[in-house]
């Protein structure tokens, strides 16, 4: 890739990023467990229920929060967005990595 190729994709993922604005860092996970209920179908292990939460860092330290049903669809996008945010910066520095590679090779 050329010096004004690597600029000009350079410049359009850094444009993009402002579309990440509503991201959340962390893991969305899908747990399946028993409710304790004897009367439900899922004591004897089969048909667990599934229990939707995010995983984050607060202040260093993991934190779990379940979520409610109608928040699930927006949190996995917010946790999309900041992989692709990972993504793009990784990108980005690969770019500046080759770029200095070639300067330090041409003095």
């Amino acid at each position: 890739m050329s010096g004004e190729a690597d600029l000009e994709a350079r410049g359009l993922l850094i444009r993009s990023l402002g579309t990440l604005r509503g991201m959340l860092p962390g893991s969305f996970v899908e747990r399946r467990r028993s409710c304790g209920r004897p009367n439900c179908h899922c004591p004897g292990g089969q048909n667990r229920h599934s229990q939707l939460q995010v995983s984050v860092l607060v202040e260093g330290k993991p934190r779990t929060c379940n979520l409610s049903a109608k928040l699930v669809s927006k949190v996995r996008q917010q946790v999309e967005m900041r992989h692709r945010l990972d993504a793009a910066a990784a990108t980005i520095c690969g770019l500046h990595r080759r770029r200095f590679l070639k300067d330090q090779e041409n003095q």
